[in-house]
């Protein structure tokens, strides 16, 4: 495989790896109010994970997505783009080459879970053809609540 390959002018898409946990960390702290830890990050650099990233023209990264595969179901981990550049098409970018890995990788199912009150990303999610197959009742911490996680699952085959 390939992957990633996409390139415009304003972006590359790379293959991220550990010595990027720092710069993955600083975006995941400002786009997301629960954000997973430097040591989660690094953790998504085993044998069952890829992580692609997204750089700007100056080799900054603009955004990452992680994925696990087991047999063949791919599972999107995490999504995360600055703050400062979401609305741009980074996160749509991003998701087409998660779909594209997993077509190629053979798998049957992209699935993952989004907060209920992630409604841009469940716009997004649903424009690409994934649709709501579960809930994990007050999954996510809330400001002192929780929130439920709505499982969302993308067939491939």
């Amino acid at each position: 495989m390939q992957y990633p390959q996409y390139m415009t002018e304003h972006v590359q898409l790379v293959y991220l790896e550990p010595s990027d946990v720092s710069h993955m960390l600083s975006i995941e702290e400002r786009a997301h109010s629960h954000p997973m830890s430097a040591g989660n990050l690094a953790d998504c650099f085993g044998r069952l994970y890829r992580v692609f990233g997204l750089k700007n023209q100056e080799n900054q990264l603009v955004g990452f997505a992680i994925i696990q595969q087991i047999v063949d179901e791919v599972t999107l981990i995490d999504i995360c783009i600055d703050p400062a550049m979401q609305g741009k098409g980074y996160g749509r970018l991003l998701l087409n080459n998660v779909i594209a890995f997993a077509k190629d990788a053979e798998a049957v199912v992209v699935m993952l879970e989004v907060r209920e009150s992630n409604l841009a990303a469940r716009a997004l999610y649903r424009q690409c053809g994934f649709i709501e197959s579960g809930r994990r009742k007050g999954y996510y911490p809330c400001n002192g609540a929780a929130e439920d996680a709505l499982l969302m699952d993308l067939s491939l085959s």
